[in-house]
């Protein structure tokens, strides 16, 4: 009798449809946590990059004002201090003579990880000048104040990445 049993190989159908059925319960859980978490990478992927940007649009605008307070004098190179647009951050800037060498303020320019559109600016930015309003989408074109995400998805928390 045992001999008979050892010979026998391999699983009967019963046993697979058995095993099917439990990977396919346990996939059915882990997938949807899988997707979750690579948005909330990408969440924070957002959040370092706006803030690396912002940050050097400060650090231009300090940069600027120092350097226009250094030469006792008032020029309008740059009425607000703020960059004219956004490569000036990676291209540097000398502020029209104001200092010697060109400071740069970014390696390069982050890209929005929700942006999904193509183009000679693809990095997903959406621009404000000082002038704009702080919900506009329409850009002044006078300079770079601040930088929003041009996504329309929403986040995990129900807000929008372009209000961030």
């Amino acid at each position: 009798m045992w001999k008979i049993l050892r010979d026998k190989r391999g699983l009967s159908l019963i046993e697979m449809v058995v095993t099917m059925v439990i990977l396919t319960l346990l996939a059915s859980l882990i997938v949807p946590s899988a997707q979750m978490a690579a948005k909330r990478t990408k969440e924070l992927e957002l959040r370092r990059n706006l803030r690396e940007i912002r940050t050097a649009i400060d650090e231009y605008k300090k940069n600027y004002d120092k350097a226009l307070s250094d030469q006792k004098t008032v020029q309008v190179l740059n009425a607000t201090g703020y960059p004219k647009k956004l490569g000036v951050l990676v291209e540097g800037d000398d502020f029209g003579g104001l200092v010697k060498e060109k400071k740069k303020f970014l390696r390069r320019i982050p890209k929005d990880p929700f942006f999904k559109g193509e183009g000679d600016d693809n990095t997903g930015w959406g621009l404000r000048s000082h002038a704009d309003e702080f919900d506009s989408t329409k850009w002044g074109g006078e300079d770079v104040f601040d930088v929003h995400s041009l996504s329309d998805g929403v986040a995990i928390d129900g807000t929008k990445y372009k209000d961030w």
